[in-house]
C-alpha cells in the first residue's frame, strides 16, 4: 500500500498562522461582558470555581429576566468554560428561560402549582383564567409541585408564594410585586413563631454541638445513641442514619456533607416546614453530624421554590459565623434551578457540582466517592433536625415512640381531602384512619374516604379498604407501595384513583431528566396510553417492568407503582 505526505505550501502555512489564537465560534460581546463580570465579580487569580455555574446563571436570570444568549457567550468566556457546556446546563433546569437576543422576555412569571393536591384544589381554573386577568409583559406557566400543598392550590408570583390563591389573590400579588424596588422582591413576611439565632442561643441550642465539637462530649456516644434510636433517613429512602455515619466515617479523609433540602416528591413540604420555623435546631444537628464523621466542609442544597427560606436561611447563617458557639466547618448554601430529579443524592451532587442534574451510576456510593470526588455524608433536613433531641433525651425516647409494633416518629405531610392538612407528628406505624381521625380533624366537609397516596408520586395509591396498614418503612411493601417521605394525599370518591396516577405520570414524564431510555420513553409513553377510556394493561405492564428494571435511579424505578396500584386496586376506573 502506498503512502501520500502532503507537502504544506507557502499559501497554507500563512492560513494556519493567522488561525492561531483566533477563538472558534461567537465572540462575546463588550457590554454583555461587562455586565456578567458586575454580577459574578472580578476574575480570582485562579479563575472562577467552575461548581458555580449554576449560581452564576441564577444572578444573570434574576437581573435580566432571563438567560439571554449574550450572556451566556460571555459568561462562557468569563468562567472558560465550553460554551455548549454552560447552554447544556442552562437549557436542563425548569426556572431558567434561555432567550435569543431580539426575544421578548417576561418581567415576571407566574407558576400555577398543577400537582395532584392542588389539581384537586382547582389549579385548572387558575391556569385558564390567569393569562385573560393579566396584561402585559406577564407569563402563566403550570409548574410541577412546589412544595406547598397544605396551601392548595398554591401559586408563585415571580419568587412570592400565594397560599390557597385565589384569581383575586394572584392579581393583588402580582400588582404589589410590580411596585417593589427590586433588592425587596421575592422577600416575603417571616414566619410569625420562627426561633431566631439568639433565642435558640438563649434556651441552650448550640452548647450540645459545642460539646461534640470541643471534644467535651464522645463522637462515638453520640453515633452509638443515633445507631440506638433507630433513626432512619427521613428523605425517603430510609438508611439508618448512625450507620451511614459510621461509614463515611471510615472513608479516607477529607469528607464532605451533602444536606438535601430539594424536597421536590409532590405531597411532601415537611422540611419547609421546620426549616421555617425552627432553623437552628436543623444546623445544629448538622454540625454534630459533620463533627462526628469528620467532614470538613458542608453544602446545603436548597430547592429554588423556597425564596423565603433562602433568605432566612441566608441571614440565620450570617448570624451563626458572626458569633459562633465553637470552630465551624465551611458552610455552603446552594441553590436549586427547579429538577425534581437533584432530590436524588447523587443528582444532587452533580447540581452541587455545577452541572445538568443527572443521577450517576452505583457503584461506587457517595459515601465513598460523592461531592468532589470525596467520600460524602448525605442527608435530608428533618434527619438532621432530630439529632439534638435524640442525643439530649436518649436514644429510648425516641424509640419510645411508635403505634402497632413500629418504633420512632414520623412527619407526615398531609394533604387532599382532609379537613385540616399540614404536617403531622405522630408515632411511627399510626394507621391513616388514625392520622386522619385523630391530628387532621376528619375529612373535609362533604368527603368520604376513597384512596390515599401513602408516599407522594412514587409511593403508589391505596383503596380505602387499606387505611387501616400501620404507615412506617417496610410495611407498605407487600401492598405495593412504600412510605417514602411521608407525604400523605388524600383522595375521596369525588375523586378518581386513575386520574391521580395519569397526574403522577405526567410529572414523571416532565421530570425525567432524560439520561436513560427506559425513563424518557417509558414515562411519556405511559401517560399517553393512561389518557385512553380504557387501558391498555398488556402494553402498560411491559412498559412498567421495563422502567422498574432498566432504570437507573428511583424515578424510572418507582414510576410505575401508581399505574400498578390503580389495575389492582381500582380495576373498575380503567375497564
Amino acid at each position: 500500500m502506498s503512502s501520500i505526505v502532503h507537502l504544506a505550501t507557502a499559501d497554507d502555512l500563512r492560513r494556519s498562522l493567522r488561525r492561531v489564537g483566533k477563538l472558534k465560534g461567537r465572540q462575546p460581546e463588550e457590554p454583555a461582558l461587562a455586565e456578567v463580570c458586575a454580577l459574578i465579580g472580578a476574575r480570582p487569580p485562579g479563575g472562577h470555581p467552575r461548581e458555580l455555574l449554576i449560581e452564576y446563571l441564577h444572578r444573570l436570570n434574576d437581573t435580566f429576566h432571563g438567560l439571554h444568549e449574550r450572556h451566556l457567550v460571555a459568561l462562557a468566556r468569563e468562567t472558560n468554560i465550553p460554551m455548549a457546556e454552560v447552554f447544556e446546563v442552562a437549557s436542563f433546569y425548569h426556572h431558567f428561560e434561555i432567550l435569543k437576543d431580539g426575544d421578548a422576555q417576561s418581567s415576571l412569571t407566574i407558576r400555577v402549582c398543577d400537582g395532584l393536591s392542588c389539581e384537586m384544589a382547582g389549579a385548572r381554573d387558575l391556569l385558564a383564567r390567569l393569562p385573560g386577568l393579566l396584561n402585559g409583559d406577564t407569563r402563566v406557566i403550570a409548574a410541577p409541585c412546589i412544595g406547598r400543598c397544605e396551601q392548595a392550590p398554591a401559586v408563585q408570583v415571580g419568587q412570592v408564594a400565594v397560599q390557597r390563591a385565589t384569581t383575586e389573590a394572584v392579581v393583588s400579588a402580582v400588582a404589589l410585586e410590580r411596585t417593589r424596588p427590586a433588592p425587596e422582591q421575592g422577600r416575603a413576611e417571616p414566619v410569625p413563631d420562627r426561633v431566631g439565632y439568639e433565642a435558640y442561643r438563649a434556651k441552650g441550642g448550640y452548647s450540645l454541638a459545642a460539646a461534640v465539637v470541643n471534644g467535651e462530649h464522645d463522637a462515638l456516644e453520640v453515633l452509638q445513641a443515633m445507631e440506638d434510636s433507630g433513626l432512619r433517613g427521613l428523605g425517603g429512602a430510609g438508611f439508618p442514619a448512625g450507620r451511614k455515619w459510621r461509614i463515611v466515617r471510615e472513608q479516607p479523609a477529607p469528607r464532605l456533607m451533602a444536606v438535601n433540602i430539594d424536597e421536590g416528591e409532590p405531597g411532601t413540604f415537611k422540611d419547609r416546614h421546620y426549616l421555617e420555623r425552627d432553623p437552628h435546631r436543623f444546623l445544629e444537628g448538622m454540625l454534630i453530624a459533620a463533627q462526628v464523621a469528620g467532614t470538613e466542609a458542608i453544602y446545603i442544597y436548597l430547592r429554588d421554590e423556597y425564596h423565603e427560606c433562602r433568605a432566612m436561611l441566608e441571614a440565620e447563617l450570617a448570624a451563626l459565623k458572626a458569633d459562633p458557639p465553637c470552630p465551624l466547618p465551611r458552610i455552603e448554601l446552594r441553590r436549586g434551578a427547579g429538577a425534581y430529579i437533584c432530590g436524588e443524592e447523587s443528582a444532587m451532587i452533580e447540581s452541587i457540582e455545577g452541572k445538568r442534574g443527572e443521577p450517576r451510576m452505583r457503584p461506587p456510593y457517595i459515601a465513598q466517592v460523592g461531592l468532589f470526588g470525596r467520600p460524602t455524608l448525605e442527608h435530608n433536613l428533618e434527619t438532621l433536625y432530630w439529632v439534638r433531641d435524640i442525643v439530649e433525651k436518649g436514644a429510648q425516647w425516641f424509640a419510645g415512640f411508635g403505634r402497632h409494633g413500629r418504633k420512632g416518629l414520623r412527619s407526615f405531610s398531609v394533604s387532599g381531602r382532609v379537613a385540616q392538612p399540614g404536617v403531622k407528628l405522630a408515632p411511627a406505624g399510626i394507621t391513616l384512619r388514625e392520622l386522619i381521625d385523630e391530628y387532621c380533624g376528619g375529612m373535609a366537609e362533604g368527603h368520604e374516604l376513597y384512596a390515599y397516596l401513602p408516599g407522594g408520586a412514587s409511593g403508589g395509591i391505596l383503596p380505602a379498604s387499606l387505611a387501616d396498614v400501620p404507615l412506617d418503612f417496610d410495611t407498605l411493601q407487600p401492598h405495593g407501595c412504600f412510605i417514602g417521605s411521608a407525604a400523605v394525599i388524600v383522595l375521596s370518591r369525588h375523586d378518581k384513583a386513575r386520574d391521580a396516577a395519569l397526574n403522577m405520570m405526567r410529572f414523571f414524564a416532565d421530570e425525567s431528566c432524560g439520561q436513560c431510555t427506559p425513563c424518557r420513553v417509558g414515562t411519556a409513553k405511559a401517560a399517553k396510553l393512561m389518557e385512553a377510556t380504557q387501558w391498555d394493561n398488556t402494553t402498560l405492564e411491559d412498559l412498567n417492568q421495563v422502567m422498574a428494571d432498566a432504570s437507573i435511579c428511583g424515578l424510572g424505578q418507582a414510576a410505575p407503582n401508581p399505574v400498578r396500584c390503580v389495575q389492582k386496586y381500582f380495576p373498575h376506573e380503567i375497564a
